[in-house]
């Protein structure tokens, strides 16, 4: 049974200045203590309060390194002999003496602490520091395939062939035929590769083609250069039509029976396709009676013409080409078929659509909630409809939930907590990654405690990880509880997976707004998981994800003072997406489809999916299975199911769509 999963806005980056980190004053550290004890029902490592001496000794060995003191740094080492983070004082001894460090002390540190974050991080630069040195024996002897970056490999072989193992040239070229510049590290072994004659007209126009898909034409363009001259001229060819793809209307250019010009030419339609999908598909037909491409190349070709054609508006024609060609009908473009014959309400076409779709994808919830629909328009059977209707509500889904109202019954919310035995959670909470990871959490070094966490739950099997998982939500750190159920596919530990963080932030807000605060739950599970350091590529910051821009503009009409930083307070945060959410709802008369679309994509975007869909009012869930975006569609989707999960979470019976939201027409 499939239930409903796990999705999240991405964020890269994430950073936290941790106003306690390194901190050394009693009081905070009692703060600290106070607020991430573990409950005395799960094993975890020593107490947090047993540790306050310890991290002021910490951060007194760190100064001591800092300042060059090492006879004091060395006594004070001695004191942390069980402190978690006495590795850390190791490596950043070791840091400061590296330019004359001895091969035994790097070699001591990795026997200390094996194949842990920061050994593979020392392994990493002393294999670079080994090659610098020309130590290219000892560089092949310490690289290790598990731990290397390209700048390693490219080291690792250039030493092979140093030492007189010619074979590893034949692993050269998958390494600087990529679609993007290699590290400088490796240019001596493509020189070296080069001169020894293993450049190729295949190899070069493999990197050629590569770097223009990736939009490198610089790349493209030395790639070309190292080509022979009858070579080079269809590289020119080729970037010529990249440029302009319409020139693939003069047909006697591009007569050469070959693969190279078909590739050519396979890249040039997609390349128009994406401005001019009718011309693509017209020149589509001319060549593909000129040229005898191969089927999955022919294939995959009119699939992307056939998706930019209705994109482009074009239906009607991406409906007859797969009529044509019924081998085209893939679940992505069978999908966008009977999204469109949604939008225009024409439910015989969504019938029609539906059954085009792959057995598996037809299967699926979504898509049996929306045969049951078009059967109710369309004179299906009663029976039929109830059917459909009564398997998508045993999910515990979006659709599912839809299914359960249309028949009136309760929502299906399986809640089976995983249970983890008494000896498999003392081993991981034990664990020396696991132990750091949770003491550079409680110091507010979010960066540092996700990596070790994240190296050391990778090594873990599906057992421990669940424990890892049950540790981490009782500290406190609630996305790693949540990941852990995503690593092992467990989705019905309703607890773990929608974790009541930060509650009493919540309350407060939703108290003061008189917003619901299942909804504010919600909002934060999808946008952050609960990380309150979260930052998006976007620039959004913490648990509800907010742009300063945007965050500013609230604070300014709420009357509350603000600083960027204050975004990566729970409090302050949650405070401001919570008055950024309830001015949506007022301005969408209180619908929290609407809401929730605009706290995604912007209000004014919204207005205008409304504005284009006024000719035809369609029913709430028509238009949310049309939203035009499909991360904005499967976010309202999201929100609205994780509501109804966090009203039983918090006791309390909560329509899926209320009535109000029910009538509407958007």
């Amino acid at each position: 049974m499939r239930f409903l999963r796990s999705a999240m806005t991405p964020y890269t980056g994430a950073r936290r200045a941790g106003r306690l980190a390194g901190a050394t004053a009693l009081g905070l550290l009692i703060a600290l203590t106070q607020a991430h004890a573990a409950p005395t029902s799960i094993a975890a490592p020593p107490s947090i309060a047993d540790k306050t001496e310890q991290r002021k000794l910490y951060n007194d060995a760190q100064q001591a390194i800092r300042s060059g003191r090492y006879t004091e740094y060395r006594e004070l080492l001695a004191e942390l002999e069980h402190y978690p983070l006495k590795p850390y004082l190791e490596y950043n001894y070791i840091n400061r003496r590296f330019s004359t460090l001895p091969a035994e002390d790097i070699a001591e540190f990795e026997r200390d602490y094996p194949r842990s974050y920061l050994a593979d991080k020392l392994n990493r630069r002393w294999v670079e520091k080994l090659a610098q040195q020309g130590k290219w024996a000892d560089v092949v002897t310490q690289y290790r395939a598990d731990n290397a970056t390209t700048e390693l490999t490219c080291y690792y072989l250039r030493g092979r062939i140093i030492e007189g193992d010619q074979s590893a040239y034949k692993e050269v070229p998958e390494l600087w035929s990529v679609g993007h510049s290699q590290p400088k590290a490796c240019d001596p072994l493509f020189a070296n590769w080069m001169d020894r004659g293993g450049m190729t007209d295949a190899i070069a126009w493999q990197r050629f083609v590569k770097a223009m898909d990736s939009r490198q034409r610089s790349l493209a363009r030395y790639a070309a250069k190292k080509m022979s001259p009858e070579k080079k001229k269809l590289a020119e060819l080729y970037d010529e039509v990249d440029s302009n793809p319409r020139v693939l209307s003069d047909m006697s250019r591009f007569g050469e029976q070959s693969a190279d010009m078909q590739q050519i030419i396979l890249h040039g339609l997609q390349r128009l396709s994406l401005r001019d999908a009718e011309l693509a598909h017209k020149l589509w037909q001319r060549y593909d009676a000129q040229q005898l491409f191969a089927d999955k190349a022919r294939l995959e070709t009119q699939r992307y013409i056939a998706v930019r054609l209705l994109r482009q508006g074009h239906t009607s024609e991406t409906e007859a080409l797969i009529k044509a060609t019924p081998a085209l009908s893939s679940e992505d473009l069978t999908e966008w078929l009977v999204r469109d014959a949604l939008r225009n309400l024409d439910w015989h076409r969504v019938n029609k659509w539906i059954a085009m779709l792959p057995t598996e994808a037809r299967a699926s919830e979504r898509w049996r909630y929306w045969q049951a629909r078009a059967l109710e328009h369309t004179g299906g059977s009663a029976e039929q409809i109830k059917a459909l209707y009564q398997l998508v509500a045993q999910t515990r889904s979006f659709y599912g939930f839809l299914s359960a109202d249309h028949l009136n019954i309760p929502y299906e919310l399986v809640d089976k907590p995983v249970t983890v035995n008494s000896v498999t959670r003392d081993q991981v909470a034990t664990l020396g990654g696991v132990q750091r990871a949770r003491e550079l959490f409680i110091l507010g070094k979010a960066l540092d405690a996700r990596r070790e966490w994240y190296h050391t739950t990778k090594q873990l099997d599906e057992t421990q990880i669940i424990a890892a998982g049950k540790l981490a939500e009782s500290w406190g750190w609630h996305r790693n509880g949540i990941q852990a159920m995503i690593q092992v596919r467990y989705w019905d530990d309703l607890e773990l997976r929608f974790p009541l963080a930060y509650q009493e932030h919540v309350n407060t807000t939703a108290k003061d707004l008189s917003v619901a605060p299942h909804l504010l739950f919600a909002i934060a599970r999808q946008e952050s998981a609960f990380t309150a350091d979260a930052r998006s590529s976007a620039g959004a910051l913490g648990l509800m994800q907010l742009l300063p821009s945007t965050a500013k503009q609230t604070a300014h009409r709420s009357g509350m003072s603000f600083s960027t930083y204050d975004l990566l307070e729970p409090a302050t945060n949650i405070a401001l997406g919570g008055r950024y959410l309830n001015q949506l709802l007022t301005q969408f008369d209180g619908n929290r489809i609407l809401a929730a679309a605009a706290y995604n994509a912007g209000p004014n975007r919204v207005k205008q999916w409304l504005s284009k869909s006024k000719s035809t009012s369609l029913p709430y869930d028509v238009w949310i299975e049309t939203i035009p975006y499909r991360e904005t569609r499967g976010y309202v989707q999201n929100v609205l199911s994780y509501s109804v999960i966090y009203g039983y979470r918090l006791g309390e019976e909560k329509p899926f769509i209320t009535p109000s939201e029910a009538r509407s027409s958007l």
